[in-house]
């Protein structure tokens, strides 16, 4: 059973791609992490990649009264083709109280369950990897794309050559094209210490928040 301590602690359970995925950038990220699969050797590929790994059946209700769940920050639900293992961790993770619980839907059906037992956030990595190709085919020079809120954007944007040379002041970004510049990425580096007097390098890219309805014109 992992112990609390200050570093952020979370419980993955399901080590497909997603799970697995999630649990090592969870750990990279310096959280501590706990997986959690039936699969023995899912789960002895990640031993030694996070803090522990531990193999379990979640449709069993005695495993959950040693694994510590009061003690997690967040709990990734991730399991795949099991949907009773998916609600049980969901319902044993709102006993105990974990703050924050995301689920990996396989469709609308689940999505609903899910959210009627208690999941505080919902992705179906397939519905969402078809939103973000489907922008990467529209989105012409956009690098990255994120959704803020219902009308707002932050979207990684390449230079333009036009804009090679020039500094912030001179582009007047805001006015003519409704964005607001909050990070600048430079050799690789990201940095939001965003300095106006900064001529532009080819090879540069900013990091915008723009209202959707804007996008278009960009």
């Amino acid at each position: 059973m992992m112990k609390k301590n200050t570093n952020k602690s979370y419980a993955v359970f399901g080590l497909g791609k997603f799970g697995s995925s999630v649990a090592l950038e969870l750990a990279a990220s310096g959280a501590e992490v706990m997986v959690l699969d039936k699969d023995e050797e899912r789960v002895s590929e990640m031993t030694g990649l996070v803090t522990y790994a531990m193999q379990m059946d979640a449709t069993e209700p005695r495993a959950y009264q040693s694994i510590g769940l009061s003690n997690m920050d967040g709990v990734v639900v991730a399991m795949t083709g099991c949907l009773d293992a998916s609600v049980m961790v969901i319902l044993a993770a709102k006993e105990a109280g974990v703050p924050f619980i995301l689920a990996k839907s396989q469709n609308d059906v689940q999505s609903a369950i899910f959210e009627k037992i208690g999941a505080d956030k919902i992705v179906i990595p397939e519905y969402d990897g078809g939103i973000r190709a489907a922008r990467s085919i529209t989105a012409g020079n956009f690098l990255d794309f994120f959704e803020l809120s219902k009308n707002l954007r932050m979207i990684e944007l390449e230079v333009r050559d036009e804009w090679v040379g020039k500094n912030l002041k001179e582009l007047a970004l805001r006015q003519r094209h409704k964005i607001n510049v909050v990070a600048i990425r430079s050799g690789g580096e990201l940095t939001s210490d965003v300095n106006p007097d900064r001529p532009f390098e080819q090879g540069d890219s900013v990091m915008v928040i723009v209202d959707k309805k804007y996008i278009g014109k960009l």
